[in-house]
């Protein structure tokens, strides 16, 4: 199938994009995640559910690496699956050829590898205009001058590629794109973007 990606060619295009998803300039008290363009393979309901996970994540900044792995870990052991982080496998990914990889994956016992990259990363400028109380807001309207300053924020947006990868063939089992929005803590973007992850894999019925 023309919609089935081999391991060695995703982990390829993953090097090409290493924006860290923690290290970006973070804004706003509260990190949201939401999974969209996803995409289940029509022959997965006919495999085993992925009960033992590799995790990887593509970053170049190795805390956040780690940080990412194992709050995915944490996630899936959360939900019955056995998994393990890549970072105790694969030291450097960048410096490993794809058919080494290809090799590792299919020595470390899992079923199935997850690999996820970030491929954008965007800031939103918003702008609310200062107000008080009164008739007095009407009528500046008209005129064009606020009664105190309007408030200037970004708002970021992570958008990090997700793929879940049968080892057995390297068949593409389920694919997404999400959208962060990360706060200031690293811990807990990653944290609450590893929970939205694992559960549309859950409810895609591609893990048991």
């Amino acid at each position: 199938m023309k919609s089935i990606w081999n391991l060695e060619r995703g982990v390829a295009l993953f090097f090409f994009s290493l924006i860290t998803l923690a290290g970006a300039v973070l804004a706003g008290c509260a990190a949201t995640t939401e999974i969209h363009g996803a995409w289940v393979n029509p022959e997965a309901s006919k495999r085993p559910p992925v009960n033992n996970v590799l995790v990887i994540g593509i970053n170049r900044d190795t805390t956040a690496r780690q940080i990412y792995e194992d709050a995915i870990v944490a996630q899936f052991a959360a939900h019955g699956i056995k998994a393990r982080p890549s970072y105790k496998l694969l030291l450097e990914l960048g410096q490993v050829p794809p058919l080494d990889i290809k090799s590792e994956v299919r020595n470390a016992g899992v079923d199935a590898v997850l690999v996820s990259r970030t491929v954008r990363v965007s800031t939103e400028i918003r702008v609310t205009p200062g107000h008080s109380d009164g008739p007095a807001v009407f009528y500046r309207m008209w005129s064009g001058a606020f009664p105190t300053a309007p408030n200037v924020y970004t708002v970021q947006n992570v958008e990090v590629e997700t793929r879940l990868f049968d080892v057995k063939d390297l068949a593409l089992l389920w694919s997404g794109s999400s959208t962060t929005n990360p706060t200031s803590s690293m811990q807990q973007t990653i944290s609450e973007f590893a929970t939205v992850l694992v559960k549309a894999l859950a409810e895609a019925k591609v893990i048991a």
